[in-house]
């Protein structure tokens, strides 16, 4: 095997480990931006029914007879 093609592969392979890495940096900034809590959450959380959570439109009973919204 020449030495230009071991040299190829090392670059391949150290290319694949930095998208790799790269990759899963990314990810792991995602997951925490996910976990913020963004505003506006709890008043999200209180239009939802509190029996079936379902969330109501309006501020008329819930469609599935057993809540109210209010």
């Amino acid at each position: 095997m020449s030495r230009s093609v071991r040299l190829l592969r090392a670059l391949v392979s150290d290319m694949i480990f930095k998208i790799v890495s790269l990759f899963l940096v990314g990810m792991a900034v995602l997951a925490m931006f996910g976990k913020l809590r963004f505003p506006g959450q709890k008043r999200l959380q209180s239009a939802r029914c509190p029996k079936c959570g379902r969330f109501n439109i309006g501020k008329g009973p819930c469609a599935c007879g057993k809540g109210r919204h209010g």
